[in-house]
């Protein structure tokens, strides 16, 4: 069974930032499940019996090599979406992440091509389909700089 297409699909997902407007995105590579070549914030599925928190952090700490130095939870959202025409279903629990730049590094290689860190105001292209979605929560929560 599949998570997100067989069965609800839960993941916290995080926007990283350095407490001064720049926000650290990833370009997806071809290994990913889905949204291949497409540029993201982290996140990941949350396993059995984890706690928001706990999988937010393994996540940081697995994706970018890095601890938060600052952790705030901005929402939840349900996500429908079509992927390869298979109608998949996650619910994502988004949170910002302060962290400290020359902390990060690429801790996925086989997910990740590349990292780099960019205004709310000048995103690479192609974005994740959920990115811009998932930036106006931490909008409305006024994160600073964002």
């Amino acid at each position: 069974m599949n998570q997100g297409i067989d069965y609800i699909g839960i993941t916290t997902v995080f926007y990283c930032h350095d407490g001064k407007g720049n926000l650290l995105l990833h370009k997806r590579t071809g290994r990913c499940r889905d949204e291949q070549g497409r540029w993201d914030a982290g996140g990941g599925s949350l396993r059995f019996h984890e706690t928001f928190i706990h999988g937010v952090k393994r996540e940081i700490e697995e994706e970018y090599c890095c601890k938060p130095k600052k952790l705030q939870f901005v929402g939840v959202n349900n996500v429908l979406r079509k992927h390869n025409g298979i109608q998949t279903h996650w619910v994502a629990v988004i949170f910002a992440a302060k962290v400290n730049p020359e902390e990060v590094k690429i801790g996925v290689p086989t997910k990740m091509e590349q990292i780099g860190w960019f205004k709310p105001n000048n995103l690479p292209k192609p974005l994740h389909s959920m990115y811009l979605t998932h930036l106006e929560f931490l909008k409305r929560k006024r994160i600073h700089g964002i």
